[in-house]
């Protein structure tokens, strides 16, 4: 089983930018592809960014595409989303994603999760 644990977020003015990090751990000698994705309120949970195990290969979301970036931290399965020039629609619990298939990158529907983080609160206000 995987655990992941988040940290950042907050409340930042639109245009403002925020950073959020996850840690995962369980499986030592593995690298997991690792991703993001968000849930606002009275919406269906949404891909945000996904980033492979080498942190080589990436992808976005339309809607953050040229905003938003992840990247891998120097340690072990550490993955962080810098969040750039937000939006109020940018509002969401997010949350850091291991797909089921552990090194597999990419994924974007939700049902092919296998572990989330508890989430973090991002607040845009305008």
């Amino acid at each position: 089983q995987v655990q992941l644990v988040e940290s950042g977020g907050g409340l930042v003015q639109a245009g403002g930018a925020l950073r959020v990090s996850c840690a995962a751990s369980g499986r030592p000698f593995i690298t997991y592809a690792m991703g993001w994705f968000r849930q606002a309120p009275g919406k269906e949970r949404e891909f945000v960014a996904a980033i492979s195990g080498s942190g080589v290969s990436t992808g976005y979301a339309d809607s953050v595409k040229g905003r938003f970036t992840i990247s891998r931290g120097n340690a072990k399965n550490t993955v962080f989303l810098q969040m750039n020039s937000l939006k109020p629609e940018d509002t969401a619990v997010y949350y850091c994603a291991v797909p089921r298939k552990i090194t597999t990158w990419g994924t974007r529907d939700p049902s092919d999760i296998g572990s989330w983080g508890q989430g973090t609160q991002v607040t845009v206000s305008s």
